[in-house]
This record gives structure tokens, C-alpha cells and sequence, in this order.
């Protein structure tokens, strides 16, 4: 099995004394989420360091943590101030007002952080099922404003990741074949989110349409999160099908961590990946769970 470099690509860290994080705060709520108040915790280097022991972690990368929106080069400015020397949140992946008035300016200012290599997006709406929904509404991906942010992504050298479920898959499709040179990584496995049989079809449909778009990479984070109880079978077919469609060149293995630890541990979640793909070669386990993401986040 695996035993090379691992880059946890998809990881937050958080303070709440800061109070900088409303969604964790004791009022805080996220339908989408069961069993938040496992999550109400200071979440921090040491706290990843210690979690991540004996995985052979090298580096990860911070993703947007849903920092106060009306701050949101806060949380940049607050990872610069962190300890480095273990190679914990080295890249990060911001947060910018995509579609309104002041994203030009967030766009560039985050861009002036060598740190950070993209911005990041929520388009995971439900149209029958509210509670599932991260976002507010299921067009944001049309809305010409938002385009006209995402485009100024290209020339910052910035990546857009997304967090999306297969209901938005035409307006990412669209929005990927329009802008050709912007690279962007779709985060979760593109959320199995529905888990009946037509549910699963549509997922293994949008994901196989997805990797048709050359600039289009995914990344298997988070993966328990959508299948109750965890049972390894159906794991391994979600990975599989991940990996068998974007292949081991467009896909990264990560945790989503802490949030991941909902559904299953640190260390559960590697021994996972590396029995997922021990029959795969030594280079191909290496572009899964450490080249991709150094090539992607422009890691040294």
C-alpha cells in the first residue's frame, strides 16, 4: 500500500474566539450539516498536526472556512500569521463576493498573496429538498455578474474550485467550455447528494460529463460524507468512479478535515484511499495523493 508523501488538499482551520466564523457559533446552523456542535472548537495547527500524526503529511492547503463575508480578506491576513515550518496551510484556496461590486478589488488583493491559489465557490443547491442546500439559490452559476468575477480569475492566475451538486452540472459545463483557460477543481466527489438509485445515477452521469472538460479536475474529499454508516464497499465504488472518470491525473485524494471528522477519522480516511488504490501503480498512487495537488496549488 501507499506509504509515499501525502498533500492534504482540502482543509480548514478555524478560531472562535475570533468570532469570525458565524455558522460555528452557538447560533450558527447549516441545514446541510448534522451534528454541528462536534465542529464548535478552536481547529488549529497543532490541532491538525496532532490529528494528522503518522500519515506522512507534507503539506495541506486551506479552504475558505465561511469566514465573515463582510471581511473576507480576514481570513487570508489570518493564515499568514500561522506556523509554516510543519507545511500546514501553505495554499489556500480564499474567499471573494463573486457577482457584487467589491470582488474586483477582494480578487486582486487576494491574488497579491503568494499563498493563495484560488477562490472558492458554493453552488450546491437542492431544488426539492431545501434542507440539503448550501446555497441560496440554484442559478448562481448564470448570473452574468458572477461570470464577469469568475473570468477575472484567468488573468490572476487563480483556480475557481466549486462546491456543486449534479443539478448545477449544465451551467458548470457551460461556464468551464466558455472560459477554457481557467482551471477548475470541483470539490466532495461532486456530491452524491441524493442516494436512491436515480440519485446515484444522475451523480455518476454529471461526473462522467464533468471530466470531459479538460479543465475541469475533482477531488475525492469528504467521501463518507455521503454514504451512511460508511460501508467500505460503497466508498470504494464512489472513488472508483471518481478516479475512473477523471483519472489519476485530474483527481486528489483529501480529507475535508475537521469538518470530515463527522462521518470518520484521520487516519481511517487514508487507510481508506490506500486500500482503494493498491492495485493502482506506484507513480499513480503518488499523482493521487501527492502530485496532483502539488501541481494544481503550485506547491514547491
Amino acid at each position: 500500500m501507499y506509504a509515499g508523501p501525502i498533500i492534504d488538499a482540502h482543509t480548514h482551520l478555524w478560531d472562535l474566539g475570533m468570532n469570525r466564523h458565524p455558522w460555528l457559533s452557538p447560533r450558527g446552523t447549516v441545514a446541510a450539516l448534522a451534528g454541528l456542535e462536534k465542529l464548535r472548537t478552536d481547529f488549529l495547527v497543532e490541532d491538525y498536526l496532532r490529528d494528522s500524526a503518522g500519515q506522512n503529511i507534507v503539506a495541506s492547503v486551506h479552504i475558505e472556512a465561511l469566514w465573515d463575508p463582510a471581511d473576507p480578506l480576514g481570513e487570508t491576513r489570518w493564515l499568514e500569521t500561522l506556523d509554516k515550518s510543519r507545511g500546514v496551510a501553505v495554499r489556500y484556496t480564499a474567499a471573494a463576493p463573486l457577482g457584487t461590486p467589491g470582488a474586483a478589488r477582494v480578487l486582486e488583493a487576494q491574488a497579491a498573496f503568494t499563498r493563495v491559489a484560488g477562490i472558492r465557490a458554493i453552488l450546491s443547491f437542492h431544488p426539492t429538498e431545501p434542507a440539503k442546500s448550501f446555497a441560496a439559490r440554484g442559478d448562481i452559476a448564470i448570473d452574468p455578474a458572477w461570470r464577469a468575477d469568475v473570468a477575472r480569475l484567468i488573468p490572476l492566475g487563480l483556480n475557481l474550485e466549486l462546491m456543486m451538486y449534479p443539478y448545477q452540472l449544465a451551467d458548470v459545463l457551460a461556464l468551464a467550455r466558455h472560459l477554457p483557460d481557467l482551471q477548475i477543481i470541483v470539490n466532495h466527489c461532486a456530491s452524491p447528494i441524493d442516494r436512491d438509485a436515480e440519485g446515484m445515477r444522475r451523480w455518476q452521469e454529471s461526473v462522467r460529463q464533468l471530466a470531459t472538460c479538460p479543465n475541469i479536475a475533482l477531488k475525492v474529499s469528504n467521501i463518507t460524507a455521503y454514504v451512511p454508516g460508511a460501508p467500505y464497499d460503497e466508498v470504494r465504488a464512489i472513488a472508483e468512479h471518481c478516479i475512473g472518470c477523471f483519472g489519476t491525473q485530474r483527481t486528489m485524494l483529501a480529507t475535508d478535515w475537521p469538518v470530515a471528522r463527522l462521518n470518520a477519522g484521520f487516519a481511517d480516511i487514508y487507510d481508506t484511499f490506500r486500500r482503494i488504490t493498491d492495485g493502482y501503480s506506484a507513480d499513480e498512487q503518488r499523482a493521487l495523493f501527492h502530485d496532483n495537488a502539488q501541481r494544481f496549488y503550485r506547491l514547491p
